[in-house]
């Protein structure tokens, strides 16, 4: 007999959705795997996210291991990312539910010229 007393199951898309979830997470994956990799590109190509909001999906990608930091001893001082080997299995899924999300886009606006004709 299989008990599941006191055994908190967790569902696997739950937890990939929590990891990615967050302001432009997905667009930044896609960014650094691309080479934009440094905070100042990043602000520029996203301007509707603070900076503050940035350098918070940016640890929290670092902290689950999605990507890695290097700093460079200059001056000014430069930082730039890279997708870690972990990121990197993510990111094909991360590029294909996206992929969903622009057909989905497209569909909606075919839907909504529909109603207006």
């Amino acid at each position: 007999m299989f008990e599941l007393e006191n055994i908190e199951l967790t569902c696997p898309s739950d937890v990939f959705l929590k990891v990615i979830k967050g302001k432009c997470k997905t667009t930044l994956i896609v960014m650094i795997k691309k080479g934009r990799n440094r905070f100042s590109e990043m602000k520029r190509t996203l301007p509707t996210i603070s900076e503050r909001m940035l350098a918070k999906q940016l640890d929290e990608l670092e902290k689950d291991g999605l990507i890695t930091r290097k700093a460079f001893p200059e001056v000014p001082p430069r930082v730039e990312y890279y997708l870690s080997e972990y990121g990197e299995s993510l990111y094909p899924i991360v590029r294909e539910m996206r992929k969903w999300g622009y057909l989905h886009i497209e569909k909606q606006e075919r839907t909504e010229g529909d109603k207006g004709e």
